[in-house]
This record gives structure tokens, sequence and C-alpha cells, in this order.
């Protein structure tokens, strides 16, 4: 998840320059770090809120890049035949998944644990 930012500081200094050669290096973007598929702690949990009661498998706690993040997403949307959406380090999954999507995550060598209900 983005952390908020408060303040110019958290900005990185520089609102807008007037120099036209001036190029703007962003280190978040290119600082991404990678995180072996053991050392992550996957939270999978069933999720009702805001969803019209309808019930969707979330997983949080990912680490790592979005791409990665999207790849996964679509591996588990497909071997469970539903949609869902995969987004701020969250996948969610259309539907009540856990047991088949914590399997699936250990053997491909996560740590997960189911949460809530």
């Amino acid at each position: 998840m983005k952390p908020n930012k408060k303040s110019l500081s958290d900005l990185g200094g520089i609102m807008y320059s007037t120099d036209p050669s001036y190029s703007f290096e962003n280190e978040d973007d290119t600082a991404q770090e990678v995180v072996a598929n053991n050392q992550q702690d996957l939270r999978v949990m069933l999720d009702r809120k805001n969803r019209g009661g309808k019930a969707v498998t979330l997983i949080t706690g990912y680490r790592g890049s979005a791409a990665d993040l999207e790849k996964l997403s679509k591996m588990l949307k497909t071997k469970c035949g539903v949609g869902g959406s995969a987004k701020d380090g969250e996948i969610i999954i259309q539907g009540d998944f856990r047991d088949k999507v914590v399997l699936m995550l250990q053997k491909e060598g996560y740590k997960v644990k189911k949460s809530g209900g």
C-alpha cells in the first residue's frame, strides 16, 4: 500500500522546475525489492464488506512488483475459473475459494495463513 504524502518534503523536495532540460528521477519506482516466495507471508480471508453481500476471497500481504502480482493473480483466477482483480498488494478472487487458494499458494512456495472467520 502506498504511504500518504502529507508535506512537500515527502514529495522529494521539487514540485516544479522551469529548466527545460531537467528530468526528475523517481527513486521509489526503480528500487523495487524482489522477495522470494518462501519469505512472503500471505493472508487469505473471506470478505463480504461493501460488495452487496457477495463473497470474495481476499489475498493480502504480497510484496513485489506489480507485474508479478498480476501474474500470480491471473494464475489463481484461471485455476479457480472465476474473475477478480489485483492492485495495491491485494488479490481479489470472486467467490469463496479460500481452501483451494491456500493449497495453490503453498504449492507455489508461499507461506500462507487463513485469517478471519
